[in-house]
């Protein structure tokens, strides 16, 4: 078969994260920006928040599991954010995260379930669609990798109304197939586990519920 691939590893922090990021710090108003903003991530949303905010000038906290990539926590303390280390295991990171949030009048950017995370996620899937256009190939598969399912959600919406019959098919770490689970059930099925694949940025516990609405 003909492969194409999407390398968004080349993309600012190294990963399509980064999309999703500015996007909804875009559409912050002025007059909320001052609260700065809080995210929680095991590293690539975490970059793409901190590189976000610093083009608009914005501050950033970023609660991070204490064992996510040393080189990601370094990373993203390089883009002027603050990480506040959490156990993966036994505490809630979006609690966490919205308890700091709350008395700073801080914006909560969740890593995937939000429509405006979505919508710059699903620029790779514009990208993907013009791109085949301009070669003059309609795919018959489109897959895409998904923790949270912000990626996949994005993609698809953009893919598929470009091409209505092509087939988005998700991937994910073996041990960790909540959406492929959830889907041939119909409704969101957690992981057993939380941790223990070396694919560290794909281990949501289960697909977000407006990302798999979508999905």
């Amino acid at each position: 078969g003909r492969v194409l691939i999407k390398p968004e590893n080349l993309q600012r922090t190294g990963s399509f994260k980064f999309r999703g990021a500015y996007n909804r710090l875009s559409l912050i108003p002025e007059e909320l920006r001052a609260g700065g903003v809080v995210a929680c991530s095991s590293g690539n949303h975490a970059q793409g928040v901190a590189a976000a905010a610093c083009l608009f000038g914005m501050s950033s906290t970023i609660v991070m599991p204490s064992d996510a990539p040393a080189t990601k926590i370094a990373r993203t303390r390089a883009l002027g954010a603050e990480v506040v280390l959490y156990d993966r295991a036994a505490e809630d990171r979006e609690a966490i995260a919205r308890a700091i949030a709350e008395p700073r009048d801080a914006t909560f950017v969740h890593p995937y379930d939000d429509p405006g995370v979505m919508a710059g996620q699903g620029t790779v899937g514009l990208e993907i669609a013009e791109a085949c256009r301009t070669m003059g190939v309609v795919p018959d598969f489109v897959l895409a990798p998904a923790s949270g399912g912000g990626l996949i959600a994005g993609v698809s919406l953009a893919v598929i109304h470009a091409f209505p019959q092509v087939r988005v098919l998700v991937a994910e770490p073996d041990g960790f197939d909540d959406h492929g689970r959830s889907l041939v059930a119909g409704e969101r099925l957690r992981n057993e586990r939380i941790s223990g694949s070396v694919c560290d940025a794909l281990l949501a516990n289960r697909p977000g519920e407006k990302t798999f609405a979508i999905n």
